[in-house]
């Protein structure tokens, strides 16, 4: 069992820095823009000019501007919801760059991810702990009667809501330890975490997806598959930091830790 579970995670591993290291991967990105920051519509180093407009994003361009929408030449105005798929699928291109139409808590941005970004030219790999069979230990979730937010500070400076769905409660390195966890839309989990490694060894907090639990709340909390977040890998992300009660005081050496 260990050696398949080993080779399981050494593929997920590969596909994982294949994921991060692609053209429109978060080492892509190269900017985060809020509308209300710029009032006058006028994004550094994107053409065009960006509006919010209740729940869509407004751009007005010249087709001289260079910018297409949906893969045509653009010029005109257009409404934009926010993009739901990767930043590959993008409405808006300016050359081989895409623009990302993204909203917060009702504050609408504009992401701006270029393939040939610094960033990504540089990146070296992900520094991460081989597969240890003894980082994989089972979990019971159990929801809350009702879902909870709690407000956490963002890479950004801000403060945002995280929406709780519950606690999973596991056992490691002989302590009984507990996580608040999001629940995600498929069933899966998401806990934002850190631990004794944070900023020590690992990056100052990551993230963990357990599947989804079972009939009885069972599921496998496996931190082999620790990631780190995408603001380890561009400075314009807006991930949350962990919430009260998620900051473990064991190390955690286990899964991706920094990157190269």
């Amino acid at each position: 069992m260990t050696t398949d579970a080993s080779g399981d995670w050494q593929r997920w591993h590969e596909r994982r820095v294949a994921a991060v290291s692609a053209p429109y991967g978060p080492l892509a990105l190269t900017g985060t823009y809020w509308l209300e920051d710029y009032p006058d519509g006028l994004l550094p180093d994107i053409p065009g000019s960006w509006r919010a407009d209740g729940d869509a994003v407004v751009l007005t361009a010249a087709e001289s501007d260079g910018l297409t929408v949906d893969g045509r030449p653009f010029g005109g105005e257009v409404r934009l919801a926010a993009d739901s798929g990767p930043a590959s699928a993008a409405r808006v291109a300016y050359g081989e760059r895409r623009q990302v139409v993204l909203v917060r808590e009702g504050a609408w941005g504009v992401r701006d991810f270029d393939p040939e970004s610094s960033t990504r030219r540089a990146f070296g790999g992900l520094r991460v702990t081989p597969y240890d069979p003894r980082w994989a230990v089972p979990g019971r979730f159990t929801p809350y009667d009702t879902g909870r937010t709690v407000r956490v500070p963002n890479a950004d400076g801000r403060e945002r809501g995280l929406g709780l769905g519950g606690e999973l409660a596991f056992a490691l390195e002989g302590r009984e330890l507990t996580l608040q966890v999001t629940l995600r839309e498929d069933g899966s989990l998401w806990a934002v975490f850190a631990d004794a490694t944070s900023g020590n060894g690992s990056y100052r907090f990551r993230f963990l997806y357990p599947a989804a639990p079972d009939a009885e709340g069972l599921t496998t909390v496996d931190f082999n598959r620790a990631l780190l977040p995408p603001c380890a890998f561009a400075d314009h992300f807006v991930c949350p930091f962990p919430p009260p009660g998620n900051t473990l005081d064991i190390e955690v050496a286990a899964g991706e830790r920094t990157l190269v």
